[in-house]
């Protein structure tokens, strides 16, 4: 059977928005379900279960539509790149979820756009312009506003909890993402580049985790952090990672970074559907702050 190979070829606007739309929903929920199963399982081991169950259901899809080659050994670097950053990412969000919340994380995620704004220019030559600047204005006030609970004493003396600052390290990791595949991709399949990303990225993890493997009772994981690592894998790896790095070749990095602002509010649906109790309406307010950046990046990135 004839392999198929070559360059994706290019969809219509509208259907990328819409499956940036379904990508950051199923990113929303991951914040949720992560902060549920954080304390189940170590930081470093839970994110390489995640990667390696992804990278095994994605198996089946890339041996029959691409075939199973070893990649050069720069493509291999180049994965490894992309795959690092992640990889640094996935293991600071789950540490920080055990000392923070799923709606902090989420609005800690706001700030990625602009960082990743900073990142493109530096790496792809993209301005920033007035309309990311605008938009990283808000999404940073409506970020201090969640985090410090409107407490203007705790903003100015930058009190940042624990689980916060490790999310925020992670989300100088995360900003690279888009940039780096945007800059290192050849034109490959977006599925191969996903799947040796995962791949790449499980072998980063098992370095990181090193004798901590030996000695996690595995049978003793509860099924509750089994299931949330396969929703992990399923919805929010495979499906989101495809996706991302396909919209990313036609959007741009910073389009599709801006779906990141969508996050806060999404996780307070989800939370609320949950049953949980609304924040503080100065949390809300925070919330509400970051929503228009998103259509401020995406107006702004549509008029250049």
């Amino acid at each position: 059977m004839r392999k198929r190979t070559g360059k994706t070829k290019a969809l219509p606007l509208w259907i990328l928005h819409l499956l940036m739309l379904l990508a950051t929903v199923l990113v929303a929920t991951s914040f949720t379900v992560g902060k549920a199963i954080a304390p189940g399982l170590d930081p470093a081991a839970l994110t390489l279960v995640r990667f390696v169950l992804a990278a095994l259901l994605f198996l089946p899809y890339i041996r029959r539509r691409h075939g199973i080659r070893l990649p050069s050994l720069g493509a291999l670097c180049r994965y490894s790149f992309i795959s690092g950053a992640l990889v640094a990412f996935f293991w600071l969000m789950f540490l920080a979820l055990r000392f923070t919340s799923a709606l902090n994380t989420s609005v800690i995620f706001t700030l990625v756009p602009g960082i990743s704004g900073i990142y493109s220019a530096v790496l792809l030559r993209e301005r920033l312009g007035k309309y990311r600047l605008t938009a990283l204005l808000l999404a940073m006030v409506g970020a201090l506003l969640v985090i410090f609970h409107g407490d203007i004493r705790l903003m100015f003396s930058l009190q940042l909890g624990r689980g916060d600052l490790i999310f925020f390290y992670g989300c100088l990791f995360m900003a690279a993402y888009t940039p780096l595949v945007k800059l290192l991709h050849r034109g490959e399949s977006m599925a191969v580049m996903t799947f040796w990303i995962l791949v790449t990225g499980s072998i980063w993890l098992v370095i990181l985790s090193g004798n901590r493997l030996l000695s996690i009772n595995w049978v003793a994981v509860a099924p509750l952090v089994w299931a949330g690592i396969l929703y992990l894998a399923v919805f929010c790896t495979i499906i989101t990672f495809f996706i991302t790095q396909l919209a990313t070749l036609s959007l741009g990095p910073t389009r599709v970074m801006a779906y990141s602002y969508l996050y806060p509010p999404l996780v307070l649906i989800i939370d609320r559907l949950l049953g949980h109790n609304l924040p503080p309406l100065r949390t809300i307010i925070g919330v509400a702050l970051i929503l228009p950046a998103m259509l401020i990046v995406q107006h702004g990135a549509g008029n250049r």
